[in-house]
């Protein structure tokens, strides 16, 4: 079995990203999300990167035309996911979202088809355990903005087949990417940095080091870094980025505490890029 048909959960940042990875490759596309307004969101982003490609040279008009068409809107979950190849959950990262979700899934997508949570964080055999395929079940990592991060960490559940495995980079390299295979671990390999390295930025903001300015201009000539962490954490979001932290905590112990000071930020609704203010001022 070969996927031609793909279904995305949630079309926030990632799943709308998601959608516009494998539209692009010629894909069916269902992006399903409870909120109508989401989706008008998403549909706005797939039109102005594909207006982007087509101005970029990237693919011709009729070319993102078709790929355009190639993705459905909806919020009818049954609906969207009834005839998928590949289900890919990409909703907030919390445990019990993702496990509700996945229970849903297992009743309505058919036999064949593989689960996938986008978590950067948690454990795909904690969520597959809520199904009675787990064997089909993985976690597939995409990276932000998903259509120009080339990367996808496909991390195996407990009970994940082989098969599973196969397809899932059959399925990543049919969209463009690459693909490593990491052994579930909290935080697999590149969050479990990430975040190490973003809290402690954010740690020397608060001991004063030096300004989210000068900290990122270090990391980016220093270590040649395209992003700075601080920006890197206002692009993911500081709310994410603090879920993930405190998972982080809760499994891997003290030194991943989150920083005080990006608990103050998302107490005060200064959640980064998505809303103009974090460690950032964005207009």
């Amino acid at each position: 079995m070969s996927i031609k048909k793909v279904a995305i959960i949630g079309s926030g940042t990632m799943g709308r990203g998601i959608a516009y990875a494998a539209a692009i490759s010629g894909l069916s596309v269902n992006l399903q999300d409870i909120n109508e307004p989401s989706l008008e969101d998403a549909k706005a982003y797939h039109k102005k990167e594909f207006d982007r490609a087509v101005k970029k040279e990237i693919l011709t008009r009729e070319e993102a035309n078709r790929s355009f068409e190639a993705i459905n809107y909806t919020t009818d979950m049954k609906e969207s996911v009834k005839d998928r190849d590949l289900v890919i959950e990409a909703v907030l990262e919390i445990m019990e979202l993702k496990a509700s979700i996945f229970k849903q899934l297992d009743e309505l997508t058919p036999e064949h088809a593989i689960l996938a949570t986008n978590t950067s964080t948690m454990s795909p055999t904690e969520i597959a355990a809520q199904t009675n395929r787990p064997d089909k079940c993985i976690a597939l990592h995409f990276f932000n903005p998903v259509p120009r991060m080339k990367l996808i960490e496909v991390i195996c559940g407990l009970e994940t087949s082989e098969q599973t495995i196969e397809k899932a980079f059959e399925f990543g390299e049919s969209i463009g990417k690459e693909c490593v295979k990491i052994n579930e671990f909290p935080g697999f390999a590149v969050s479990r940095m990430n975040c190490l390295i973003g809290n402690e930025a954010m740690n020397m903001v608060m001991e004063g080091v030096g300004s989210p300015e000068d900290i990122d201009k270090a990391m980016k000539l220093g270590l040649n870094h395209p992003m700075g962490p601080l920006e890197l954490a206002d692009l993911v979001g500081l709310d994410t980025r603090l879920r993930n932290m405190q998972y982080l905590y809760e499994t891997l112990g003290e030194k991943y505490r989150p920083c005080p000071i990006l608990t103050k930020y998302v107490k005060a609704g200064h959640l980064g890029k998505k809303t103009g203010k974090g460690f950032y001022t964005y207009s």
